[in-house]
């Protein structure tokens, strides 16, 4: 209750602080403590202690896995800000709204680590999308930038509407809200239930919801174009943190309830992790922006993520864990860089080693982590997942395995075409200048990365222990 009650009072904070000042150094800096006050909260958290008791009548239930996740998060915020904190302040004049924005999207993630109630998760989602909705067209004079912003917009109320419909028929089967299957005995509908008809549908447009808001194939479609429309200082944040919780929320909803959608379950969800590995490395392969590279291979790595709900066990949700540290550490650090760059194309990077050594190795550590590299995070992050594919289904998940390993070794050839540009090619790249502050930072998550990666079991050992 902790993460809810810090980060709504962090947007409120962030609102008025607006009001007090116009220095945006002051803002940012205000920012970053209530963060810091935020994950201290969280923490706390795990050790019963409570900054307010409130009965929230079971539609909320708080674990250490969803509290370990709500710290993974605004760990990576804390980064998100220390690294691109400056640029933020670039988008335009409302500095502080964007900030408070952010804290915004942070309460709707500390919901759906959280919810136990199928109208929580609907308040969690809304909350957490329409601050990125308005992010999404913070860059108000420039028309890529509308048009994400009013594609964004359009496609997530349709998801939305898809949602509540779910929603709506769970209710009819079992007449209350829960996410547990526990058909209610005044219910008239419950026996309606029976015919086995309105809990699968509701659960499969619900799944459907949530596959829009993972961008998975083959409901991506909106991702290229916002992705790369959006200012890239919001792009990393949404395709991070917003993006990883969408599959803390299906595990919450499907861990006990996948069986309710039928035997088709066992079609749908290996047809929707190859449609997206193959729909997000393919494409990528051939685009010539390294941001919208950068959109379509998020893409890819949902489908690695997807593997939590095809396993749906314990390996699975350590997995996903450890995925969402590297991942977001990656992809925080690349974006950081890339904002930087005055030219976002593959030959924008040419010569980058000579010119910045430093900013050069430590976007070699997070192309190789995301690309699944032994000795950084992205490896057993992907082993993780491969493994609890293979401990769940035996032999019957062999060849989906090596689906997803013959589709990791396509992304490795866009990975390497910027490390390739950096290193092997000549150029003058084009690139802000960087205080040693940014640079050191980089550095030290690059190292948190070969740390990771090196010793996996110390970020899970901190769910247990």
């Amino acid at each position: 209750m902790n993460a809810i009650i810090l980060s709504a009072l962090g947007g409120i904070v962030m609102m008025f602080t607006g009001i007090f000042t116009q220095n945006k150094i002051v803002i940012k800096n205000i920012a970053i403590i209530t963060l810091l006050l935020l994950l201290i909260g969280n923490l706390l958290h795990f050790y019963g202690i409570y900054m307010i008791h409130v009965d929230v009548k079971d539609m909320l239930q708080f674990n250490n896995f969803g509290l370990f996740f709500n710290t993974i998060a605004f760990a990576s915020t804390l980064i998100y800000f220390l690294l691109s904190g400056t640029d933020i302040t670039k988008v335009g004049i409302n500095v502080a709204e964007y900030f408070a924005l952010i804290f915004f999207v942070l309460c709707g993630v500390s919901i759906l680590t959280s919810f136990h109630n199928l109208l929580m998760l609907f308040l969690g989602i809304e909350i957490l999308s329409i601050p990125l909705y308005i992010l999404t067209g913070a860059d108000k004079k420039n028309l890529k930038s509308n048009e994400a912003a009013l594609k964004y917009f359009l496609m997530g109320s349709f998801s939305t509407g898809i949602l509540l419909m779910g929603i709506a028929l769970l209710y009819g089967a079992s007449g209350n809200f829960s996410i547990e299957s526990v058909p209610s005995t005044t219910s008239k509908v419950a026996e309606m239930a029976n015919s086995g008809i309105l809990t699968p549908l509701g659960l499969l447009f619900i799944f459907v919801a949530l596959l829009f808001k993972v961008s998975a194939a083959p409901f991506h479609f909106w991702v290229p174009d916002v992705y790369d429309g959006a200012p890239s200082v919001f792009t990393s944040f949404m395709a991070t943190i917003a993006k990883a919780v969408g599959f803390i929320a299906f595990i919450f909803l499907f861990e006990s309830r996948i069986a309710e959608l039928g035997p088709s379950s066992r079609i749908i969800i290996p047809l929707v992790i190859i449609l997206t590995l193959l729909t997000g490395n393919i494409t990528a392969v051939f685009q010539q922006s390294v941001k919208r590279m950068l959109a379509y291979s998020s893409i890819a790595q949902a489908g690695f993520m997807l593997f939590v709900l095809y396993s749906n066990n314990d390996i699975s949700s350590e997995g996903i864990l450890l995925y969402s540290v590297a991942y977001s550490f990656a992809t925080i650090g690349i974006f950081a860089i890339l904002i930087k760059m005055k030219d976002y194309t593959f030959e924008g990077y040419n010569g980058l080693a000579k010119k910045e050594p430093l900013i050069a190795a430590a976007n070699t550590v997070f192309l190789l982590s995301l690309a699944g590299i032994p000795l950084t995070a992205g490896f057993f992050a992907k082993y993780y997942m491969l493994l609890s594919a293979i401990k769940a289904n035996g032999q019957n998940a062999l060849w989906l395995v090596i689906v997803a390993v013959l589709f990791a070794a396509v992304s490795v050839y866009y990975y390497f075409r910027v490390i390739q540009a950096m290193y092997f090619k000549d150029g003058d790249p084009a690139i802000a200048e960087t205080n040693s502050s940014f640079k050191v930072i980089l550095l030290a998550l690059a190292a948190i990365i070969i740390f990771i990666g090196l010793f996996p079991t110390v970020v899970l050992n901190f769910l247990y222990f």
